[in-house]
C-alpha cells in the first residue's frame, strides 16, 4: 500500500473539481469573441503546420515565451517545463543529466529513449546517447520560446519514430531587444541562487544597422556549488560551470527573401564531475567516482525563405550542423586511486579515456502551397529532410556499448491543412524516412542495415460554437533502430541486425472553450482538456546476460490519460492551471512501467499592479503518490518501488517599470520550495531541491 501524503488526496480531488468547472463552463451560454486574446492558450503556435492559437490547434500543444521563462529562472533546461502537462526532465536535475519525458516515453536509462522524442533547436535536430548522461546539453538563458508538441501528431513534420513527441527550442533575436525606430539595444543580466550559490551573468548586444539587417550576440556563463535537498544533504556531483555563447544574424534579400544565419554553442568543463550525471544520490555517486570530463554543445545554421507571388510557391531551406561531444578523462574513486580500463572488452570500459560524440549534418527543403475557392482554403506543405550522423567513441580500451557508426535518414513528406468555412478544420499527413545504418569498423559481425519507416497523421477540429470546440486526432508512426541498438555487441552478444521497427498508434480526444468577458469587461477565461490513447508494440529494450545479442523487440506498452490547462487572465489578476494524468502499462505482464509519471497537479494564482510594473503569485505543485515496476529480462522477476506523493510551494515577484528613471529594469525575486519539502519525484534519481531563494537583476538601454 502507497503511503498516504497530501498530494495523493489532492490530486484527485482537483481533478474532479477542474471538471466539474469545464463542465459548467461549456453549459454556459455561448457569446461571441476573438479566440486569439486573452491567456497563454492564445499564444500562436508556429511549429503544428499554420500558425494558429494553441486553443484552435487539434493537437495537444503548450508554448513558453520568455516571460515564463523569466520568470522560472531556471538554472537547469527542465525548469523550463513546471506549468506544462504531461512534461518534465527525468534522470536529473544537474546540467549534464537531462533527458526529456513526455506522457511517460523518456529516460536516461531506457534504451534509445532520446530516439522517441524529437528535439530541435532553431529547426536542427540535436541528439546524443550515452551512458548515465543526458541527451541534451545547454544553457536556458539562450532561448526565447520553447514549444512542446505531445504526443505522435508532430512526426510529419519533424521525423517518424516521434512516438513521445516534438521540443522545439527557439534562440532569442535581435528584435526581441530592439523596439521599432531604434538601431540598437545592449541588456545586461545577473542572477543569484541561494541553494549552491548559483550564479549567472549575460551580456547581450543587438543591432539593427541598415533596413533588413540585424545582428545579435550573447555571451553567458552559470556556475554553482552542489546544492542540497529538503531534508539539507547535500548531493554530491551537482556543481557545475558552463560559459554559452549565441551569435545570430537576419537579413532582408530584397522584399520577399530573408536569410538567417545563427552559431549557438554550450560548455560545461569539470575536472571534478562525477561520471553518473544521471543522479542516483550520493551512493551513485560514490560507486562510479569522478573523472575530468569536457562536454561542448554547437549549432550552427542557415536558413533561407522566400514569399513569391505565386500562392503554390513559399520555400525555405535549411542547411545545419550539429556537433555535441563529450571528452573524459582520468575516471577515479573518490581517494583519488585511478579506475581500471581494461584491454578486453568489460562494462568496467566505462571508466576509459574516452571521446564521445554525436556530428549531425542536415538539409531540409520545404515549400507551403495555398489554394482557396468558395468557403473554403488549403494550405499543403511538403518537403525533404536529409541527416548524416556519425556517432564517435575514441577510447583507450574496447567498447561495446557505445558502438561507432553513421546514421543516413532521407525523409519526405506532406501535410495537407484544410479549412471548411468558419467551423471546420482538417488536417492530414504523411511521411517516409529511409534510413540506412553503417557499423564502425570495430564491430564484429557488423553489416550494414537499410530500412524505412513511415508516418501517418489525422485530425480534425470543429467549432461547435465560437465559445466551444471539440476536436480529435488519429497518429501511426514507426522507430527505426538506433545505432546503439543495432550495433552493441559483447564478448558474448552479437549485434542486433533483426531488430524490427517499433509501432506507435495514438488516438486523442478534446474541447476546447474560451471566454471573454467573464467577469470583467476585458478578462479571458480559457480551458482545453485532452484523453489520449497511445499503443506501442515492438518495443526494443536490453536483453538479458544469457541472450547471444544485445537487444529484442520483445516489450508492448500502452499509455493512456487526460491533460487539463486553464488560464484566466485580467488586468489586475491571472491564474493557471496544467494538470497531467497518465498510465502506463506494460501489455504482457500488466504492471506500471517505472517510466510513468505520477499524476500533478501545477496551480498558479497571481495579481498585477499595471502602473507599477509589479506582478507576484505563487505557485502549488502537486504531486500524486505511484507504484512502478521493472522487469528483470533474464529471471523474469518484476520488482516494484513505491513512491510517495508531495507537494511544494513556490512564491514570486517580479518587477519592470515601463517609464521614468528605472525604464528598462527588470527585476525577479522567487522562493522556490518555501516549505523546504524532503521530496523526490519517481523520474527523477535524486531527492528534489530544497528551499532556494532566487534573484535576478537586468538592465536593457536601448538608441
Amino acid at each position: 500500500m502507497q503511503p498516504h501524503m497530501p498530494g495523493h488526496a489532492i490530486i484527485p480531488g482537483l481533478a474532479r473539481l477542474l471538471t466539474t468547472a469545464a463542465i459548467i463552463a461549456i453549459a454556459a451560454p455561448a457569446t461571441a469573441q476573438d479566440s486569439e486574446g486573452g491567456t497563454f492558450l492564445g499564444r500562436l503556435i508556429l511549429g503544428a503546420g499554420q500558425q494558429k492559437v494553441a486553443i484552435d490547434t487539434p493537437q495537444a500543444v503548450t508554448s513558453v515565451e520568455q516571460e515564463d521563462i523569466d520568470r522560472e529562472q531556471p538554472a537547469t533546461v527542465g525548469q523550463i517545463f513546471r506549468n506544462v502537462p504531461g512534461v518534465q526532465t527525468a534522470g536529473s536535475d544537474r546540467p549534464l543529466g537531462t533527458a526529456f519525458n513526455i506522457r511517460g516515453i523518456g529516460t536516461t536509462e531506457q534504451t534509445a529513449s532520446e530516439a522517441r522524442i524529437i528535439v530541435n533547436v532553431d529547426g536542427v535536430p540535436k541528439f546524443y546517447e550515452q551512458y548515465r548522461m543526458g541527451s541534451f546539453f545547454t544553457d536556458p538563458e539562450l532561448y526565447r520560446r520553447v514549444e512542446v508538441l505531445r504526443g505522435p501528431g508532430s512526426a510529419v513534420l519533424y521525423g517518424s519514430g516521434a512516438i513521445g513527441g516534438t521540443v522545439n527550442f527557439e534562440t532569442k533575436d535581435a528584435s526581441d531587444f530592439i523596439p521599432e525606430g531604434k538601431t540598437g539595444a545592449a541588456r545586461l543580466k545577473f542572477g543569484y541562487d541561494s541553494n549552491g550559490d548559483g550564479l549567472m551573468a549575460q551580456g547581450i548586444l543587438a543591432l539593427r544597422t541598415a533596413p533588413g539587417a540585424e545582428f545579435l550576440a550573447a555571451l553567458g556563463y552559470r556556475t554553482s556549488n552542489d546544492y542540497k535537498d529538503g531534508a539539507g544533504n547535500t548531493l554530491r556531483g551537482t556543481e557545475g560551470s558552463s560559459p554559452s555563447a549565441l551569435v545570430k544574424g537576419a537579413f532582408q534579400l530584397g522584399e520577399t527573401q530573408t536569410l538567417r544565419l545563427s552559431m549557438q554553442r554550450f560548455e560545461s568543463d569539470n575536472d571534478n564531475a562525477t561520471l553518473s550525471q544521471t543522479g542516483g544520490g550520493n551512493a551513485i555517486a560514490n560507486a562510479f567516482g569522478i573523472v575530468d570530463r569536457d562536454t561542448t554543445d554547437t549549432t550552427v545554421s542557415a536558413e533561407w525563405q522566400a514569399t513569391t507571388d505565386l500562392d503554390w510557391l513559399n520555400p525555405k531551406v535549411q542547411l545545419a550542423w550539429s556537433d555535441t561531444r563529450v571528452v573524459q578523462r582520468n575516471a577515479r574513486d573518490l581517494t583519488g586511486a585511478p579506475q581500471v580500463c581494461l584491454p578486453v572488452l568489460s562494462q568496467a570500459n566505462v571508466f576509459c579515456d574516452v571521446d564521445y560524440a554525436y556530428r549531425t549534418t542536415m538539409l531540409k527543403v520545404e515549400n507551403t502551397a495555398s489554394m482557396q475557392g468558395a468557403g473554403w482554403e488549403n494550405f499543403l506543405t511538403f518537403g525533404l529532410q536529409a541527416t548524416d550522423q556519425k556517432r564517435i567513441a575514441d577510447s583507450a580500451g574496447p567498447l561495446g556499448f557505445h558502438p561507432e557508426g553513421s546514421d543516413r535518414k532521407v525523409g519526405v513528406y506532406a501535410q495537407s491543412e484544410l479549412l471548411l468555412g468558419d467551423r471546420l478544420t482538417l488536417i492530414a499527413g504523411a511521411r517516409v524516412d529511409f534510413g540506412n545504418r553503417k557499423p564502425g569498423e570495430a564491430i564484429p559481425g557488423g553489416a550494414q542495415v537499410k530500412d524505412n519507416a513511415t508516418a501517418l497523421t489525422f485530425a480534425a477540429l470543429y467549432k461547435i460554437t465560437d465559445d466551444l470546440s471539440v476536436f480529435g486526432s488519429v497518429a501511426r508512426t514507426e522507430r527505426l533502430p538506433t545505432l546503439d541498438e543495432l550495433y552493441s555487441y559483447s564478448a558474448t552478444k552479437a549485434a542486433a541486425l533483426d531488430l524490427n521497427k517499433e509501432q506507435a498508434t495514438n488516438v486523442e480526444l478534446g474541447l476546447s472553450w474560451t471566454r471573454q468577458g467573464l467577469f470583467a469587461a476585458d478578462d479571458s477565461l480559457q480551458i482545453k482538456a485532452t484523453l489520449f490513447h497511445n499503443r506501442i508494440d515492438d518495443l526494443i529494450t536490453t536483453t538479458a546476460n544469457s541472450d547471444t545479442v544485445f537487444h529484442r523487440n520483445v516489450a508492448r506498452a500502452k499509455f493512456q490519460g487526460a491533460e487539463i490547462e486553464a488560464g484566466y487572465e485580467a488586468e489586475r489578476l491571472f491564474g493557471r492551471i496544467a494538470y497531467s494524468h497518465v498510465s502506463g502499462k506494460d501489455r504482457d505482464f500488466g504492471y506500471t512501467l517505472n517510466t510513468t509519471p505520477a499524476d500533478q497537479l501545477a496551480l498558479t494564482l497571481g495579481g498585477r499592479v499595471p502602473d507599477r510594473g509589479i506582478e507576484y503569485g505563487w505557485r502549488g505543485t502537486f504531486v500524486d503518490g505511484i507504484t512502478t515496476s521493472s522487469r528483470n529480462n533474464g529471471t523474469g522477476a518484476i520488482t516494484t518501488t513505491d513512491y510517495a506523493g508531495y507537494a511544494t510551494h513556490d512564491l514570486f515577484v517580479s518587477f519592470k517599470p515601463q517609464s521614468g528613471a528605472l525604464d528598462g529594469f527588470d527585476v525577479q525575486l522567487a522562493v522556490e520550495n518555501v516549505l523546504d519539502r524532503d521530496f523526490r519525484n519517481n523520474l527523477s534519481a535524486d531527492r528534489g531541491r530544497g528551499r532556494t531563494f532566487k534573484v535576478s537583476f537586468a538592465k536593457a538601454l536601448t538608441w
